[in-house]
């Protein structure tokens, strides 16, 4: 009988046996757990570090300038910082070989860009717009005549966009297409979400927005240098040089800042007054209540060498204690979002036009989320709900014509003189 040695050996005819390759890469001992190194063990730290900082002092000094030259420059600033944010996005999707047999394809995402940007502003801004052009009566009414059609326009605009888009399709190319589309459109979802409320925030004083925003950076600048020189416990897969060390250093930094920047920018009027209009020059108003010294008494206990029995406080500090614990504990989860994101797309950075930071949306990502929270805080828990004089006004100079206003004004003349008659 024939011994059967099929078990024994492998056959050569059915099929190859697969052997999976593997990596001689050693991981270091240190970082298994994160599957990369530390910042701390990194050799090339130094060097990093010296074009992070200099990069940085450029932008610092830079957005210094336009913090001094007004609330509509700064407007301008993040209009070019969603252009730049769009166009790393767009980027991100984009094929070369597609895009050279969609001739204008490209052409239409930035339609649907600046669309938005129109509806978005043009929502914002109306009635800034028209308290700057009251005094002339031909820009007042052509104003007035815009807002008035502004949905129409901007609507009118994005189905013109939607129309191109459905009369360019071609065959074999629907996957893609119909790819950047819904990718331009969760662009735009991202870069103007968070712009409206940036904006908002502007010129509701630029205490508003320059306070958090100069808490994330701090917040930033702070972990990363805690990271690099203590951290040792990685805080999170998704971005792998990031540490307990920076984190924990970075929140209790940027709390105490939070803390002491509120008192330093509450006593300047360029920062606390809010904008009615889209002039520049300089502001004059009561700052309110949040913006006045409130004395408290040092508790018994202090020694009695101490200096001070008493400290001056604003209440606006206790409110920037909030934001510094929201951009301390919370906003850094925008910049763990946008690393998974990366990851995904298999990426390092979005971008390459900051040097030692990467792009643009790199350094935007825990901005966007505390800009919306910035907004929504001040709205909640500042603004008094109750409607005032100046709300009343602004509704009646953007939703009533001129000849409306005039008989407006005309009608109330009447109910005070008869209200004068009944009391004499």
């Amino acid at each position: 009988m024939q011994k059967d040695t099929s078990t024994t050996a492998p056959s050569t005819t059915s099929g190859r046996i697969r052997h999976r390759k593997r990596s001689n890469e050693v991981i270091p001992e240190v970082s298994k757990a994160n599957g990369t190194r530390l910042l701390v063990n990194d050799k090339s730290k130094y060097k990093s570090m010296l074009i992070r900082a200099y990069s940085s002092i450029w932008m610092i000094g830079g957005f210094a300038l336009i913090i001094y030259m007004g609330h509509l420059y700064i407007t301008a600033m993040v209009v070019v910082i969603q252009i730049f944010m769009a166009r790393e996005l767009f980027n991100l999707l984009r094929r070369a070989h597609e895009d050279r047999q969609l001739p204008g394809f490209r052409l239409l995402n930035w339609h649907f860009f600046f669309t938005a940007m129109l509806f978005v502003y043009g929502r914002i801004l109306s009635q800034h717009l028209v308290n700057t052009v009251t005094s002339d009566m031909v820009l007042y009414r052509l104003v007035s005549s815009l807002i008035k059609y502004h949905m129409v326009i901007c609507y009118s605009l994005y189905i013109a966009g939607f129309m191109w888009f459905i009369l360019t399709l071609k065959k074999k190319m629907y996957k893609y297409q119909f790819g950047q589309y819904a990718w331009t459109h969760m662009i735009l979802i991202v870069v103007f979400g968070q712009s409206s409320f940036t904006v908002a925030s502007i010129f509701e004083g630029i205490f508003w927005f320059l306070l958090p925003a100069t808490l994330i950076v701090i917040n930033d600048i702070a972990a990363y240098f805690f990271g690099f020189f203590f951290g040792r416990t990685p805080l999170i897969k998704l971005s792998p040089k990031k540490t307990w060390e920076g984190f924990i250093g970075a929140s209790v930094t940027t709390i105490i800042s939070a803390f002491v920047l509120a008192d330093i920018m509450g006593h300047s009027q360029w920062l606390t007054c809010p904008r009615k209009d889209l002039s520049t020059g300089w502001l004059h108003c009561d700052p309110g209540p949040l913006f006045k010294s409130e004395s408290y008494s040092l508790p018994g206990w202090i020694p009695h060498w101490f200096a001070w029995k008493e400290i001056s406080i604003l209440p606006i500090q206790w409110h920037a204690l909030c934001l510094g614990l929201f951009a301390s504990i919370i906003a850094p989860f925008g910049g763990f979002f946008a690393s998974g994101f990366k990851r995904a797309f298999k990426i390092k950075d979005f971008g390459d036009s900051i040097p030692g930071h990467g792009g643009i949306t790199d350094r935007m990502d825990c901005q966007m989320v505390m800009a919306v929270f910035a907004y929504i805080y001040h709205q909640s828990f500042v603004v008094p709900q109750s409607l005032s004089v100046e709300m009343i006004l602004d509704q009646i100079l953007i939703n009533l014509t001129f000849d409306e206003q005039e008989a407006l004004y005309w009608r109330l003349g009447e109910i005070l003189q008869q209200g004068i008659q009944r009391k004499s």
